[in-house]
């Protein structure tokens, strides 16, 4: 039987994860779109992999992957990712937030489906 502090690791992944994807977008949304030539593309990319705040996300993403590990040494994972899904909250409102992305009413509608299936799903 998990215990309260082994929900920490979904916890944790929770926000890696969703660090991750809303300072890649602020970060890279600085650099422009990725160009067209290979050459450019290859010089583009390599910028981008020497920005800390991005440097940061993909940090980030490697933790999220490390609390995952965790959490699946706690919990069934039928039983754990039900609750990844509620990055779609979190991410809808920071991108509200702090890119300014229109949170729409379907948008907001979607993630509520999502949080009431998360709820099911985690209770099954």
């Amino acid at each position: 039987m998990p215990r309260i502090m082994d929900y920490l690791f979904i916890v944790a992944t929770i926000v890696f994860t969703v660090y991750g994807q809303i300072i890649l977008k602020i970060r890279i949304g600085k650099f422009g779109s990725l160009p067209a030539g290979f050459l450019d593309r290859a010089a583009f990319l390599l910028t981008l992999f020497t920005d800390p705040f991005i440097l940061s996300g993909l940090a980030a993403a490697f933790l999220a992957s490390l609390t995952w590990m965790a959490a699946m040494t706690k919990f069934p994972i039928s039983h754990a990712y039900p609750f990844m899904s509620l990055s779609f909250v979190f991410v809808l409102l920071l991108s509200g937030l702090l890119l300014r992305e229109p949170v729409s009413f379907p948008k907001v509608l979607g993630v509520v489906l999502i949080v009431l299936g998360t709820a099911v799903a985690a209770r099954g």
